[in-house]
């Protein structure tokens, strides 16, 4: 797979490109600026590197953990994670989980400093009423901004999808590869004379093992010459002269 450097430098390179084309084609700088905003964040922060620890999940910084979860359920590069479509829609549900819960939690704390400052006598029944506010413009957004709404979702999807079909060329050239490099192998090996093949495949030919055990080479034997005692010494067995 490519490195998060790589995945960074083909978000960068490629947001001009899909700018440009976006603008040409919609001539409308908002809807530009919603596509190409989403594409970055999705190829930089937002991508389907999130269910492992990457670039992607350390750019979140202390809201980090709120992945935590998101990454021990999903197996990397499984269907619900860099599926198309399928990876965004999830990532998406997920946040907005979070975004309620954050939201609740802020309502709850905002209408009970309202009690204790004495301008409200049940704090349970403002945040009720905020809740219901917060619920109905959060539901009518899309509806009130419906192109704006699709822009965002197609530069979500679009850098997903860029960073899913660079994992999925990346893979499938070096498996390319690997079958090429398996199946040229054993043709060089039969071209090849014996005496050019390995040492190891050489060294067994010659030497065969022995009852599972591989016997070394028989060592050279060494031709000892016969040499002359030293001069003016006595050899051994001679007698001495009177």
């Amino acid at each position: 797979m490519p490195s998060g450097r790589t995945h960074d430098s083909i978000t960068l390179w490629s947001l001009p490109l899909l700018a440009g084309l976006t603008f040409a084609s919609t001539q409308s700088s908002s809807l530009t600026l919603c596509v190409s905003g989403s594409y970055l964040f999705s190829g930089l922060m937002f991508g389907p590197d999130l269910d492992v620890y990457s670039h992607q999940y350390k750019r979140w910084g202390l809201l980090r953990w709120i992945w935590l979860p998101y990454r021990r359920s999903l197996r990397h590069r499984s269907f619900w994670s860099h599926g198309p479509i399928a990876g965004t829609i999830v990532r998406v549900a997920y946040l907005l989980i979070w975004v309620v819960l954050f939201s609740s939690g802020g309502i709850v704390v905002g209408a009970v400093v309202v009690q204790l400052a004495g301008k409200t006598n049940d704090w349970f029944v403002l945040a009720q009423q905020w809740w219901s506010h917060s619920l109905m413009v959060l539901g009518q957004l899309p509806l009130q901004h419906p192109t704006e709404t699709i822009a965002i979702a197609l530069g979500l999807e679009l850098g997903a999808l860029s960073h899913s079909l660079s994992d999925w060329l990346v893979s499938t050239y070096r498996r390319a590869m690997n079958r090429r490099v398996k199946k040229v192998s054993p043709s060089i090996k039969q071209i090849l004379p014996p005496n050019l093949a390995s040492p190891s495949e050489n060294t067994a030919a010659q030497h065969p093992p022995f009852l599972g055990r591989s016997s070394p080479p028989p060592q050279p034997q060494v031709r000892r010459e016969a040499q002359l005692p030293p001069f003016g010494g006595k050899g051994r067995g001679e007698r001495s002269e009177k």
